[in-house]
């Protein structure tokens, strides 16, 4: 299989790309040697979109004889719960679809952050009509919250996740997707990453929050793991607390690989919207500390998600099972 290698290298400050020896072309139908992720079955959605207050909890009802229980919400989080998968896909595609429209008009380009896991299988039916003749693919830029430190070919590559799940399906040109540097070791790759993303905002592609002073990425789309933690950011590990770097890179692991790269907070929050997709029972556990009534809330990584812009969950029925 081939993938696209595009590493950030300088001469005189000035940041330019070049393809090693995986070098695709990006195109509107997937590679005949490139593997697909499976899609789930057709499905209908339970629970409409609710908002709750700082101060105010809500309950919300389910509008379907298979709903869960009344989940209650704060910190002005907007919540969505469906009842299988390929609505939640339907509809996180119409939504990237919307913001991608949005900004490709405001600003003349859209930056898009992925993160790994299962978040690629939902934005398959951006790969499809009406999105993949309607989106102006040739606006989007495309980056990752945190990446493993591993070869582009390896299985544990959220890269190699996104290329075959989503990006060789899409005309994105080659040249607006920032992977990192695997030649470099982590912490080299967490400030190659980070050179780069200043260059990107100094020529204005990438947007930048005044108020922050950090990077401001129009659209973040994360996951969340069993145990809380986004991007690469975990309970209790110190980088949870990093708030001077925009990049950084972590060695220990508590989820094998343990050499990885990671956005740090300061820039998640200073995204103008963020997805978060959590699907799964595994998860429910988690959902429930962050978006429910917990008296030990605040501890998790995920509760730590606050951007300046709009949050949105993203989940399945059984991720809000104990809503």
């Amino acid at each position: 299989m081939a993938f696209l290698s595009l590493s950030f290298l300088f001469s005189t400050s000035r940041l330019r790309f070049v393809s090693s020896e995986y070098s695709p072309t990006l195109h509107a139908t997937p590679l005949s040697s490139s593997p697909s992720l499976l899609l789930s079955p057709p499905s209908r959605p339970i629970l409409s979109l609710f908002t709750a207050s700082r101060r105010e909890k809500l309950c919300c009802r389910a509008v379907s004889s298979s709903a869960s229980a009344a989940a209650r919400m704060a910190a002005e989080k907007k919540v969505q719960v469906f009842d299988t998968k390929d609505d939640l896909a339907a509809d996180l595609a119409k939504y990237t679809a919307d913001l991608s429209d949005k900004f490709t008009k405001e600003r003349g380009a859209f930056t898009v952050v992925l993160s790994g896991g299962s978040l690629i299988d939902y934005l398959r039916k951006l790969a499809e009509p009406p999105y993949l003749d309607s989106v102006d693919w040739s606006k989007w830029h495309v980056f990752w919250v945190d990446e493993r430190v591993v070869p582009k070919d390896h299985a544990d590559s959220n890269y190699k996740l996104a290329y075959d799940g989503f990006l060789s399906k899409v005309p994105i040109l080659p040249g607006n997707v920032y992977a990192i540097n695997d030649a470099l070791s982590a912490e080299g790759a967490a400030d190659d990453y980070e050179t780069g993303l200043k260059h990107l905002v100094k020529n204005g592609v990438v947007d930048f929050s005044e108020a922050s002073g950090f990077p401001k990425f129009d659209l973040m789309l994360l996951g969340m793991g069993p145990d809380g933690h986004v991007a690469s950011l975990f309970p209790g590990h110190p980088l949870v607390e990093e708030k001077e770097k925009w990049v950084t890179f972590i060695k220990d692991s508590p989820k094998p690989p343990p050499e990885r790269i990671t956005f740090t907070f300061p820039v998640i929050n200073s995204s103008a919207y963020i997805a978060l997709v959590v699907t799964g029972t595994g998860k429910a556990s988690a959902v429930q500390k962050a978006l429910g009534s917990s008296e030990d809330s605040g501890t998790l990584p995920v509760e730590l998600v606050s951007p300046a812009g709009e949050l949105k969950w993203f989940l399945d029925k059984n991720a809000a099972s104990k809503l």
